[in-house]
């Protein structure tokens, strides 16, 4: 979300105690703003706050000239750099001395590639509690900031120079931050654009008990984050924002201890943290963007959140990393996918991300009819064509449930993850084909998986803690191929059980003569690399894999390119099934080949919405 894997400790352990020397300056300057700074009072069961917040206002604009208001809140505003210290390991400025040009450049790019203030919007940038100029204990997702989501979007809504409407924009950290706003539906708020969020916090951390590296470095970088001061010689700021800024030592104990402490999903406090259940009837109209094969702020939770919000949904899908909609390879960019050859492709791979988001904003916050017909979900698939729907999964989905083969695996939890693997990896490489595999026979047909698969597995355990992950894979002819998608779960009792999961969602289409495979294993290093091994030979007494098909192939397809990312992740991420799986091969339950779509339906991949209408679900 909020953190790269592979992220070093030690660094944001040395972060908290040290200040390096001068890097760049933070911030820049809007030439096409006036920057103003205020102060909003957020009330809370978790203690009050005062929040601070840097406002770009149209150049020139007095309080007679209101606008519609886009609002950002999160941890990396602070005007010494987003991520303070750790910036080295993030990639972000930081200088802790100053002074420094403007507010934070952590959305520069949105700001002036959309020209939102010549458009005459207000640009607004919220430090939540514990962070920037805001004081207050910091509290990830949680009362405290979920009430900093509702009184600054009531601020910016009440000010003499607001219309009254505002939007929410994110990615990352201030996306999960949108879709707290779409759960809470603050008095004015009217669009979210939430780029790569986390649908639940826990999972970020935890697979149903199974450790990932964030468990630790998650609530230690953001502690280091919120330590961090603004800069010390800043002529912009008032005298109050270090002040302010100075987080009380016991805050950072607490919420280390919180999050590292708790690998209970149904703790309280986790409970408080999964935005899931509370977009149950949220009208608040929605712009998502989520990689399907990214290995940061994945697809778990992404069916399950839009099956319940209500309101109007538009989305962008597909198998790209952590990025924004807007973001190009650079020189020098070492990011999966960005070699010399692919310098300034875009990384999801499809053009007119600003306009698109200014269409949805200026539909909703001025009431603009818009004058270009958008496709409400543009999803890309493993083979890096992009396609519309009107929803997603699409609603011509069914699920297909196979039975899954008995056996046993040693938990070491220390199974290489089949993803990552080299392409040069043998199949007789253990890393590789380890696990208890159920190969489909080759299919007689094109197939399409589109949503979240589900896994219930018969499991026996002599011990508690075991470690159990359900993986799907897309094989070819030689019996390697990629990974389609994934879960994980703790066995937290020792005996029978039956083990329900939710696989992470995806899209995906599956050729005649490819092969389903699902391996049960006991972990992917690569995700829960703080899994600890129960050492029990964990016994399999059989289970089922549901998996979700599309009834028509879709023929058209829309703007777009493949990716940056999906070509190293058709080559590296696979995995070889062992031979005796292959040979065993069985009749995994399928639905009819694909049907022609009918003429004009929402089926046909080149849907759009009509000119002027938006529709919610």
């Amino acid at each position: 979300m909020l953190i790269r894997q592979g992220f070093v400790l030690l660094l944001v352990a040395a972060a908290v105690a040290a200040r390096p020397s001068l890097a760049s300056a933070s911030g820049v300057a809007y030439p096409d703003a006036d920057w103003t700074q205020a102060w909003i009072q957020s009330p809370s069961s978790a203690g009050d706050a005062t929040l601070h917040a840097d406002v770009l206002r149209p150049k020139g604009s007095t309080n007679a000239d209101k606008t519609p208001v886009i609002i950002s809140i999160g941890p990396y505003f602070n005007h010494s750099g987003q991520t303070g210290p750790a910036g080295p390991a993030e990639g972000t400025q930081y200088d802790p001395v100053g002074p420094n040009a403007g507010p934070s450049e952590r959305f520069q790019d949105f700001v002036e590639g959309s020209h939102l203030l010549q458009q005459g919007y207000t640009f607004v940038m919220v430090d939540l509690r514990g962070f920037g100029g805001s004081n207050g204990c910091l509290d990830w997702s949680g009362p405290g900031e979920q009430s900093d989501v509702v009184n600054a979007v009531r601020w910016a809504a009440s000010q003499p120079w607001s219309t009254g409407r505002v939007g929410m924009y994110g990615k990352s950290y201030d996306a999960l931050t949108g879709l707290i706003g779409v759960d809470k539906r603050p008095q004015g708020l009217d669009a979210v654009v939430s780029q790569e969020p986390v649908y639940d916090d826990y999972r970020y951390l935890y697979g149903d008990g199974m450790r990932r590296e964030n468990s630790v470095a998650t609530p230690a970088l953001y502690d280091g984050i919120a330590a961090t001061p603004g800069p010390l010689a800043d002529s912009g700021d008032t005298p109050n924002y270090n002040v302010s800024s100075l987080n009380n030592p016991v805050c950072l104990v607490q919420n280390f201890a919180a999050q590292a402490g708790d690998d209970n999903h149904d703790s309280d406090f986790w409970k408080q943290r999964n935005l899931i259940p509370g977009a149950t009837g949220s009208n608040v109209p929605l712009f998502l963007t989520q990689g399907l094969t990214e290995n940061n702020t994945v697809a778990d939770g992404t069916q399950q959140y839009l099956a319940n919000h209500t309101g109007y949904e538009r989305a962008w899908l597909g198998p790209w990393e952590h990025v924004r909609g807007n973001e190009r390879c650079a020189s020098g960019d070492s990011s999966t996918g960005c070699d010399s050859s692919n310098v300034g492709r875009l990384k999801e791979g499809r053009a007119g991300w600003f306009d698109e988001v200014m269409r949805f904003y200026g539909h909703y916050l001025k009431g603009e009819t818009p004058s270009v017909a958008d496709p409400p979900f543009a999803v890309q698939t493993n083979d890096g064509k992009w396609r519309s729907e009107a929803q997603w999964p699409p609603t011509d989905m069914r699920q297909y449930t196979t039975p899954l083969k008995a056996g046993s695996y040693t938990d070491s939890a220390q199974s290489e993850s089949t993803a990552f693997n080299s392409p040069s990896s043998s199949p007789s490489d253990p890393t590789v084909t380890s696990g208890l595999w159920t190969v489909s026979k080759p299919l007689p047909y094109d197939v399409h998986l589109s949503g979240s698969p589900t896994a219930a597995i018969n499991v026996t355990t002599t011990l508690p803690n075991a470690n159990l992950v359900v993986d799907v894979y897309d094989l070819g002819a030689d019996g390697t191929g990629p990974l389609v998608t994934r879960q994980g779960h703790l066995v937290r009792s020792q005996g029978d059980s039956t083990v329900p999961l939710t696989l992470w969602g995806a899209d995906w289409k599956l050729g005649a003569g490819d092969r389903i495979a699902v391996r049960v294993t006991d972990n992917n290093q690569d995700w829960w690399t703080f899994a600890a091994p129960s050492g029990q030979s964990v016994t399999v007494r059989g289970g089922s894999i549901t998996l979700p098909f599309l009834r028509y192939r879709r023929t058209q397809t829309i703007q777009g390119d493949p990716g940056v990312q999906l070509a190293d992740y058709l080559s590296t991420q696979t995995a070889t099934a062992p031979a005796d799986a292959v040979s065993g091969a069985v009749d995994f339950s399928l639905p009819p080949a694909l049907a022609s779509p009918p003429k004009g339906s929402v089926y046909t991949g080149g849907y759009t919405e009509p000119v002027g209408g938006r529709k919610s679900k």
